[in-house]
């Protein structure tokens, strides 16, 4: 089974928090606001109180002195560094102690002025953490940064904008280039990294060739040589413009941060027992799979998200029906904790139905007291829900999701989805479900158009994907579509704004068509009809795995491994013969053939621009089938009701988008990343209090000794699932009523 990355970031903090053990016990955590929503999504208030951790407090609020030492777990700006030194400067001196946990790499004019301050005899240790980064289930990472497709996609304004657009670009690719690495850091992975490099269109946005932001043409007549090194390096930068891809870019800055890991710490990666061999760092984006977001979806989280009010991903208001008949509104979170949840969320709908529908009449008869038959149908188990008040929890989670799956049915129906799956089954395939072209799909999809039953958002999801099966119509053909469907000129730009993602909307009649090197492979033990569409994601993985993908298409930054390396290999080398005499006795180490592997090769897929649920369970998917661990992160997290609005406002530049509904700033890039960094994780400082209390503290008395250095953390960690924290808790005299009662609360001292 593929280890949690909820587990090891929640290690990373716990093993943080274990490492400082002052005499009195008793230590204060000191967190900054992006800090504590990092820390409510893996640890909850429980896991914090039994680290003997008495007070968390904000950076940025007012702040008794306290008798304690205080861990600092901050992000590395500017601002929170002077917070620090502030602390004990001017003869204040906030804690006995300081122990600072940066999120991420410090940078070396901040720690020179932290060890050059007044605050440095205070200092216990400083230490680098590497775990800035959203950890949305066990094995999926986010950057929640929506904004980024329009950084990515949006076409600049004008001629004059292309280099300050770029420029911008280039910043925040930076920023999640260093995401990714400190993913990588905190997984101890230093993978060989490749990246989609596409031949049927040129980059797009602000990369795409331009004359503001090209190097010059190469003198005349240096085209007539043939080989790339006589031709000079003046044609060759002249015509790197044209692969100056956002995946080679970023993948790029992924290798430069991971190597400048490396030579900080020349120990990364750690060796692990039993050897593990080097992953991959596949580098894609959304452009690659343009079909994807649009086609719907029928596995259980997939559908879920795409045809209900789920917010985030994670929150669903529902009405839940209690023990005496009465219906209450309840917010439920869907997580790694819910059991339920995990169990059918990458099944089919059909198959989740029959699974939450065995589950519970297993659950029936394993309670004795409870009278009667099993369920048969999902309305036989709303009834017999009301009837089980003394299972409460148990009772909430099967009408979570018995609700969910009764929505998504009723929804199902009402808006004809297996007739419009159907063609967009063929469209995205190419095949029908008999394997043949299909060859009336126009007389299949004008009367969906026509109809009023069909919503207007799932006929451009049929016309999108129907463009992109034609490689483009004539704009004639377009226009009629669009009147069948009687689409408004929003809905429109939206279907014409995939020209913005590389795909090919208007054709002439002399127009070939496009040559793609990455298609849809098809699927023949896939049993469900509405379900043969496949995303590209899962063919990359698997032609990776398998030593089969196309280096062209997906070259290496750097070096590569040999094609027959046991890395790449699925097959395991085979054991070195050694002497008898001097093999040291493995009987004790013999595994099972059936026992869980904990060195398997790591696959790590990023998506830049957003990437889908069917994505996400691919990752699951293929971790089992491939026997590898297969992690897959991006951006953010779309469905396609969020990228057919994105889309509306890609032209736009983002205007009137959720994300940005400014639009994306059009100023000029920061002077240096440290700049960018510290507008970011700005917090405002707060007004001063009337009139702030005073405490004598005593004087510090065990000052650090030695020259305090920076320590990288590059080791494993864990993670969980929650959001709160603790008050003051004085633990210095026992804790009396009022203070448990303070415990119970749990609040935040903010």
């Amino acid at each position: 089974m593929t280890a949690s990355l909820i587990n090891t970031v929640r290690s990373t903090f716990l093993q943080a928090f274990r490492s400082v053990n002052p005499a009195g016990k008793w230590k204060v955590l000191v967190i900054d606001e992006h800090v504590q929503n990092l820390l409510s999504t893996v640890l909850k208030q429980f896991d914090i109180l039994e680290e003997n951790v008495t007070l968390i407090e904000s950076i940025s609020t007012h702040r008794e002195p306290q008798r304690f030492e205080a861990i600092y777990m901050l992000m590395p700006t500017t601002q929170n560094v002077d917070r620090v030194i502030q602390d004990f400067s001017n003869g204040r001196q906030q804690y006995l102690g300081a122990h600072l946990f940066f999120l991420d790499g410090l940078s070396d004019p901040l720690f020179q002025r932290l060890t050059s301050s007044p605050a440095e005899p205070h200092l216990k240790a400083v230490k680098e953490l590497f775990v800035n980064f959203w950890v949305t289930e066990a094995q999926t990472f986010s950057m929640k940064a929506p904004e980024l497709f329009f950084q990515i996609y949006s076409p600049p304004k004008n001629e004059a904008s292309f280099r300050t657009a770029r420029s911008r670009l280039e910043e925040e690719l930076r920023f999640v280039s260093k995401r990714i690495a400190d993913l990588c850091i905190t997984l101890n992975e230093f993978p060989y990294i490749r990246y989609y490099l596409p031949s049927h269109h040129q980059p797009l946005g602000p990369l795409q060739p331009n004359q503001q932001t090209r190097a010059p043409p190469p003198p005349e007549g240096s085209s007539r040589w043939r080989t790339n090194l006589a031709r000079g390096e003046a044609a060759r930068q002249y015509e790197a413009a044209d692969t100056e891809f956002v995946t080679k870019v970023l993948a790029s800055m992924v290798q430069q941060c991971l190597e400048e890991h490396k030579k900080a710490n020349p120990d990364f990666p750690s060796p692990s027992d039993p050897p593990r061999p080097r992953g991959t760092l596949i580098v894609t984006d959304r452009a690659m799979d343009v079909v994807a977001p649009f086609i719907h979806e029928f596995t259980y989280q997939a559908m879920c998200n795409d045809l209900l009010p789920i917010e985030d991903g994670t929150k669903y208001s529902y009405k839940f029906q209690s023990s005496v008949g009465t219906y209450e509104d309840k917010v439920a979170t869907l997580s790694d904790a819910d059991s339920v949840w995990t169990t059918v969320r990458h099944m089919h709908m059909r198959e989740a139905i029959d699974k939450l529908m065995a589950d519970f009449n297993k659950f029936m008869e394993d309670h004795a007291g409870f009278k009667g038959g099993g369920a048969a149908s999902l309305n036989d188990m709303k009834d017999m829900l009301a009837n089980l008040p003394q299972y409460q929890e148990q009772r909430e989670k099967f009408s979570l999701h018995l609700n969910m799956a009764q929505d998504c049915m009723t929804i199902f129906e009402k808006d004809k989805l297996s007739l419009v799956a159907n063609v967009e089954q063929c469209c995205a395939t190419g095949l029908t479900a008999e394997g043949k072209t299909p060859k009336t799909l126009v007389e299949e999809m004008v009367p969906l158009l026509d109809g009023r039953e069909v919503s207007n958002f799932n006929k451009v999801r049929m016309i999108a994907l129907y463009i992109m099966y034609r490689d483009g119509v004539p704009d004639e053909d377009r226009r009629r579509l669009y009147q069948h469907a009687r689409l408004s000129m929003v809905e429109q730009d939206a279907v014409n704004s995939l020209v913005h993602l590389g795909a090919r909307i208007t054709r002439g009649a002399s127009d070939k068509d496009t040559k793609k090197k990455l298609k849809q492979k098809p699927q023949a033990d896939e049993e469900y009809e509405l379900s043969r569409y496949k995303p590209l994601i899962r063919t990359v993985i698997q032609d990776h795995v398998n030593n089969k993908l196309d280096q062209t298409l997906f070259p290496y930054v750097k070096d590569a491994p040999s094609a027959l390396t046991p890395a790449n290999s699925t097959r395991q080398a085979p054991t070195p013969t050694t002497s008898l005499r001097s093999a040291k006795p493995s009987w004790h180490k013999a595994v099972r053939p059936t026992a869980p592997v904990d060195n398997r090769q790591r696959v790590i897929v990023f998506v830049a621009g957003g990437m889908t649920y069917s994505e996400v369970r691919e990752a699951y998917v293929l971790s089992a089938s491939l026997n590898k661990d297969i992690y897959i992160g991006s951006t953010h997290t779309v469905t396609p009701r969020h990228f057919f609005d994105d889309l509306k406002a890609l032209e736009l530049s983002g205007v009137g988008s959720r994300a940005v509904p400014n639009g994306i700033p059009s100023t000029q890039p920061h002077n240096s990343y440290q700049e960018y960094y510290d507008q970011k994780y700005f917090i405002p400082d707060p007004t001063p209090p009337p009139r702030p209390s005073e405490l004598h503290v005593p004087k510090d008395t065990h000052k650090a000794s030695g020259k305090l250095t920076k320590v990288h953390s590059s080791s494993s960690s864990p993670y969980a699932a929650s959001s709160t924290s603790v008050n003051s808790l004085g633990m210095m005299n026992g804790p009396d009523k009022e203070e448990k009662k303070k415990k119970k609360k749990g609040l935040f001292h903010f």
